[in-house]
């Protein structure tokens, strides 16, 4: 017996062209907004992953914008510019994830209480300058596998999500690859070509 796989099956389903039929459509059930029946992933479960990714971008702001203070030292001014420039585009994320999640008809989550558990970077900092860029580089390694498993788990299921988090992944590889940068640069680790 032959396995269908998921790209055969959208090849043999027809295009809809027949524009009457998709006004009729969009007539029903208004107040889900976007979320029509052609949206195939599980809404509910969804939110929840989104909810874990809101707490992760939300942690790495307080920790970026915690080392852009507390970080000291000759060369520490272009490290504490770098962290204050990441918590800036971590909080972009925060909002976009954030609004996301509203799109989806869920209430973003942004108590405080638990927000660490709900994170699955974690919110850690340094003794000094290189540690505090070492713990960074290490929360964005989580957050790049952790987005690469989700873009994976939407896949065609949720193409505005997959989108939102691909573009998300660029942003926390630059950061991960400025982080490599600067613990090569203030002797932390020696660079390596090696996944």
């Amino acid at each position: 017996m032959k396995h269908t796989s998921s790209a055969e099956k959208r090849i043999a389903e027809p295009f809809l062209t027949d524009v009457k039929t998709l006004r009729d459509r969009a007539r029903q059930h208004i107040e889900r907004g976007a979320m029509s029946k052609t949206y195939v992933g599980d809404v509910g479960k969804t939110v929840d992953i989104l909810q874990a990714v809101l707490a992760t971008e939300l942690v790495c702001v307080l920790r970026y914008t915690q080392h852009s203070i507390v970080a000291t030292g000759l060369s520490s001014e272009g490290v504490r510019a770098e962290f204050t420039q990441h918590a800036k585009e971590e909080l972009e994320h925060v909002m976009t994830v954030a609004e996301r999640i509203n799109q989806l008809g869920g209430e973003p989550d942004f108590d405080p209480k638990g927000l660490a558990s709900r994170a699955a970077s974690e919110y850690a900092t340094g003794s000094d300058l290189v540690a505090m860029i070492g713990e960074n580089l290490v929360a964005e390694r989580i957050a790049v596998d952790h987005y690469r498993e989700l873009i994976r788990y939407f896949g065609d299921d949720d193409p505005a999500t997959r989108v939102m988090l691909e573009s998300i992944l660029v942003v926390e590889e630059e950061h991960a690859s400025d982080m490599l940068d600067l613990l090569s640069i203030h002797g932390g680790v020696k660079k390596s070509s090696e996944a």
